[in-house]
């Protein structure tokens, strides 16, 4: 048995390991606020003693406190492993059941240091998107993992491996549970509070249900929303070039705005506070030049549009620096958004102009209120910026992670006389109508060997069928389907793969499905050389309820609710998936959004095949149901579609009313 397999299966040690040393070339979370009372205070220690034998207790009591004091969470800094946490082949994990070591692997790659945003803190992205709250949480569900069998169940509420309990083969390997709060208990500082104790966690979706992939991830999504945004100002688009793009955040969501911005044949101009985001995603290649001086790098994008290069330049500083500078230099800007973690506005996910990062976060401890406050009022001078250049033709759009909504709330000035937002969240105005209503969504693979060339294969497999499909498909997504086309055929040269060999794109159910199918089939065939595992982002068709971004298209009233997400979830459980996950909070924030989630391990079987045509279904088609009831008329052309393909599936249609008779009333 190897050193690495050993270690996972020794889960907690029984004797005290040496403590460890934090890696300051890593990026670190910021200190959470000081909110808890002495007693809550030893609730929280008392807390985590839990996960410990007694005859440790007397000291890590006294370091537990230190780091409460500290870093305003107890970490359990000491329990960090010594292997290094990456993606692996799946036998190299230690495991009973193969769907047990696929979820292994997934983990592994959520907490990769060239992949998660602060990887001592278990955060995977999004300034506090946890996959877990400690690291005995992880040697304990890691452990759990390595010796279940196929019938049984790994339980987790938010990080805590409740246990094993029995189940059968047919049932979800793990169901996860992150931050689901009773309503009166979700504001922002109860997260903070109940955090601090222990109990609760912010999974932010794919961090918390073990499926991120990198910033590819959002990079597809990225790509998909600014090639729409440039057919928006120029219906002849067919590409960005020539055209500049400005946002913000390369840390907290990955830096897939450049990227996908160079894919699209554009100009990204980026700011981005933390250095260390910044210079990491250079590294990576996801972003081409970085720039500490405002003019130099302004010059530089006027020279790039000029030349109609596509390329990505980054601002090593406050984005509102940046688009201040921009309105004083008259600069032309084509398109804007905004990708900065403003789910997250207090904690480390925006940070105020005027101050440095290491100022920001001192304050953000020590001096809440007053970080709150500058925040605010930076808030207001980004929108007044936004505002100047959009009255000269600029095209702004949220790209969903709260800037409208936290905007408002700060006192911007950026709601009409309805109270309604001037500027459109991506969904209502892109995504929603060209690719959600229609049921297309991230669909996204990972390659259980590791192995790129079985990658490769999937690639090829992934076009073939989308190019079949293409030949019959209606008019209304001939332009979806040969979008996806030109992204995986171009996956490879553009160097998306960091960590675990995996692949995303946009696809229908019939798209997701056929997919699969062919993986599977090639699985079975020896063409493939290891399992697949499916699974997909939170930003899409079904598993998503949130009024500010997903659902922000659905105007019933319904946008408030969150049966379809519960839904999807407890569908998804019956119908085959390898896990489940159900969250509170996600891309807008604590409170904002209830997140379902899956991932479905496929190997070559015939029950692989069953659970394909199952779940997939589902998965995608109970949010068209939603949407088509709303009364989305690219939802209810799609559920007609899929009824007439699909006769088993009978969905209520909605009868549109009369706006005649409506507007008569004597209300």
């Amino acid at each position: 048995m190897t050193k690495f397999k050993q270690a996972i299966l020794n889960g907690i040690p029984k004797q005290m390991p040496e403590k460890n040393n934090l890696d300051l070339n890593l990026s670190h979370a910021p200190k959470r606020k000081d909110i808890l009372t002495k007693d809550e205070k030893k609730l929280a220690i008392r807390n985590a003693l839990r996960y410990f034998p007694k005859s440790m207790h007397s000291t890590l009591a006294v370091e537990f406190l230190d780091e409460l004091k500290k870093y305003g969470r107890i970490y359990m800094y000491r329990f960090m492993p010594k292997y290094k946490i990456k993606a692996r082949n799946i036998e190299e994990y230690p495991y009973k059941s193969k769907e047990a070591a696929a979820i292994q692997l997934m983990i592994s790659n959520n907490l990769d240091n060239d992949i998660a945003q602060h990887p001592q803190e278990l955060i995977t992205y999004g300034g506090n998107g946890s996959v877990f709250q400690n690291w005995a949480q992880y040697l304990l569900c890691m452990k759990y993992l390595a010796t279940m069998t196929d019938e049984q169940t790994l339980v987790i509420y938010s990080g805590h491996p409740v246990g094993l309990f029995p189940s059968n083969q047919n049932s979800p390997r793990v169901v996860i549970s992150n931050g689901m709060m009773i309503p009166n208990y979700s504001k922002t500082d109860d997260w903070e509070r109940f955090n601090a104790l222990g109990v609760t966690q912010f999974g932010q979706m794919t961090a918390g249900s073990y499926m991120y992939i990198g910033p590819q991830g959002i990079v597809h999504g990225t790509n998909i929303t600014v090639l729409n945004a440039a057919r928006k100002i120029d219906s002849n688009a067919k590409d960005l070039s020539g055209k500049i793009f400005v946002t913000a955040g390369l840390g907290g969501m990955s830096g897939a705005q450049p990227k996908a911005a160079v894919i699209a044949k554009g100009i990204c101009i980026v700011a981005e506070i933390n250095s260390k985001a910044t210079y990491k995603r250079h590294e990576q290649g996801w972003v081409d030049e970085v720039y500490d001086d405002l003019d130099n790098l302004l010059d530089r994008a006027i020279v790039a549009k000029e030349n109609k290069e596509a390329v990505s330049l980054a601002y090593n500083g406050n984005i509102v620096d940046l688009w201040e500078r921009i309105v004083e230099r008259n600069i032309s800007i084509d398109i804007g958004s905004d990708q900065t973690s403003l789910h997250n506005p207090w904690a480390g996910g925006y940070y105020p102009a005027d101050l440095s990062l290491e100022q920001s976060n001192k304050l953000m401890s020590e001096n809440p209120e007053k970080f709150k406050l500058l925040v605010k009022k930076t808030l207001i001078r980004h929108t007044e910026a936004i505002n100047k250049l959009c009255k000269k033709g600029m095209f702004f759009f949220d790209y969903g992670n709260a800037f409208l909504l936290e905007s408002s709330r700060a006192g911007a000035n950026i709601l009409d006389e309805n109270n309604n937002f001037i500027y459109p969240s991506y969904v209502q105005d892109i995504m929603g109508p060209l690719c959600f209503d229609y049921g297309f969504g991230p669909f996204r693979w990972v390659c259980s060997s590791n192995n790129k060339e079985d990658l490769e294969k999937t690639d090829n497999i992934a076009c073939e069928v989308l190019e079949e499909m293409l030949k019959t498909s209606p008019d209304e997504i001939k332009l979806q389907l040969q979008d996806n086309i030109n992204w995986i055929k171009s996956a490879k040269k553009n160097k998306l793969v960091v960590g675990s060999k995996a692949r995303i794109l946009y696809a229908d159910s019939q798209g997701r499905i056929n997919i699969a199918l062919a993986f599977n089939k090639a699985i079975k065939d020896g063409k493939i050389s290891a399992p697949i595992i499916l699974g997909r982002d939170h930003h899409d068709v079904s598993g998503t309820d949130s009024p500010y971004r997903e659902t922000s298209n659905i105007y019933d009233g319904s946008q408030f609710t969150s049966d379809m997400a519960i839904q999807n979830v407890i569908g998804d459980s019956f119908r085959g998936a390898t896990w489940v996950s159900i969250h509170n909070g996600g891309g807008v924030g604590w409170g904002e959004v209830i997140n379902g989630g899956f991932g479905m391990m496929i190997d070559g079987s015939k029950e692989s095949n069953t659970k394909i045509k199952s779940m997939l279904h589902w998965d995608v088609n109970n949010g068209i149901a939603r949407r088509s009831w709303a009364q989305n008329k690219e939802a209810i052309f799609a559920i007609k579609r899929e009824m007439r393909i699909n006769k088993d599936l009978k969905v209520t249609i909605p009868n549109i009313a009369d706006e005649s008779i409506i507007n008569n009333l004597n209300i």
